[in-house]
């Protein structure tokens, strides 16, 4: 692998999932965002395989003049799922470094296997390319173990890797120091709970710039109510459907990932559509909704308890960032804890961060657009750029630089 360029300043990042690969093309100099993409159907039709999505991909970007061998590139950040205990910060790839976080595909396993196939496809195509992984995990892993632990028997905990990993930890980290920024704080001052609210959803507590608390687990079936998976249940329930409703493991797996959360209570897993039966009298979309911002305001006041003092509330994602409702509802009846949303405020939509409390609460909640590609960019720039002072050990460890 040779020495980056000192002059190129782009970072290509490639989210490879299992049917599509998305790609956004980052200017790291002045902040543009020369590119962006997606090839979808990866499997069925023209797109047979990630060789030849990556090689669309490839095409595109040298139709909008900023080829794969263009001389500006300086690395390629790959968005990777689950990094377990192993990787706790952005990571430059290598032969032993695909073959650990192939060992963790039983943890993800309809996440990594994708991730570690557009990698090996990237890896082939630009081989003098430094390629770095960023894991959804790795912002987590700050967690105490009184916060990681299950409290299960210790050696088939271990045995097993059985413990909180949480996710979604590239738009946490963004939108936490995001968060610090609005408020003109430095992150390292600022105690911030985080509300990731798409189709996924997941809460986080984050301290001084750092995640002690995440609603996510071993999985990211656990905590919110979310568009098709139900979030936190007593564990039993397993049981009972196995013994009672002679349910397979497959078939459960199934139902609490697919067809739970809002689209098993009401049929739909679009706020936007609950919210419009709602407004027509629909008391299935109604139930959904309460039950929804219920988990919520659950997560809201048990994350106030374990930061001890809450400087802001940020909400995120397609759910957190349009819907006034959900905002205002889970909040409701916070005012004891400091948090007040104005209602003027909280309607306006817009695509920048703002805040949308009143001028009398004393918890910040804002609305910040999370941007994780740009999270990974960073990440990526920040460890091959590091790197480069030390070209003879492209594995320099990275050590917080990103947080």
């Amino acid at each position: 692998m040779t020495d980056p360029d000192p002059a190129a300043t782009r970072v290509l990042v490639l989210n490879s999932g299992s049917s599509s690969v998305k790609y956004q093309l980052l200017d790291m100099a002045d902040g543009s965002r020369p590119a962006s993409g997606i090839v979808e159907r990866i499997g069925e039709g023209e797109v047979a395989d990630h060789a030849a999505a990556l090689k669309i991909v490839a095409d595109e970007l040298a139709a909008q003049g900023a080829g794969l061998d263009s001389p500006a590139l300086v690395a390629v950040g790959h968005r990777v799922v689950h990094g377990g205990t192993r990787f706790t910060e952005p990571t430059l790839i290598t032969d032993d470094v695909v073959a650990e976080v192939e060992k963790l595909v039983p943890l993800a396993p309809l996440h990594n296997p994708a991730n570690i196939t557009g990698i090996k496809v990237a890896r082939r195509m630009r081989p003098d390319l430094p390629q770095v992984a960023v894991f959804d995990t790795a912002f987590h892993s700050t967690m105490p173990e009184h916060a990681a632990r299950y409290a299960i028997d210790t050696a088939t905990a271990d045995a097993y890797g059985v413990r909180r990993y949480g996710f979604h930890g590239t738009s946490h980290a963004y939108v936490s120091r995001a968060a610090a920024r609005l408020l003109e704080r430095e992150p390292g001052e600022t105690n911030t709970i985080v509300l990731h609210l798409g189709n996924g959803a997941s809460a986080s507590a984050v301290s001084g710039g750092v995640c002690v608390e995440t609603s996510m687990g071993l999985t990211p079936l656990e905590g919110l109510v979310m568009g098709t998976r139900s979030g936190d249940l007593d564990p039993a329930v397993i049981f009972h459907l196995a013994r009672v409703g002679g349910m397979s493991t497959d078939e459960i797996d199934t139902l609490l990932n697919k067809r739970s959360g809002l689209l098993g209570l009401c049929g739909d897993n679009d706020m936007r559509e609950i919210g419009r039966r709602m407004a027509e009298g629909d008391r299935a979309a109604q139930l959904a909704f309460d039950v929804y911002v219920h988990r919520l305001r659950k997560y809201v006041g048990a994350y106030t308890a374990v930061l001890g003092r809450v400087d802001a509330i940020a909400f995120t994602a397609g759910v957190g960032e349009n819907s006034a409702a959900v905002r205002e509802a889970a909040l409701r009846g916070l005012e004891g804890l400091g948090v007040e949303v104005d209602p003027v405020r909280n309607a306006v939509r817009g695509s920048a961060s703002r805040l949308v409390s009143s001028g009398n609460s004393r918890v910040a909640v804002a609305v910040i657009p999370t941007d994780e590609e740009l999270e990974i960019a960073d990440q990526a720039y920040a460890l091959v750029t590091d790197a480069a002072q030390a070209p003879s050990d492209w594995n320099i460890p990275l050590r917080n630089k990103y947080r």
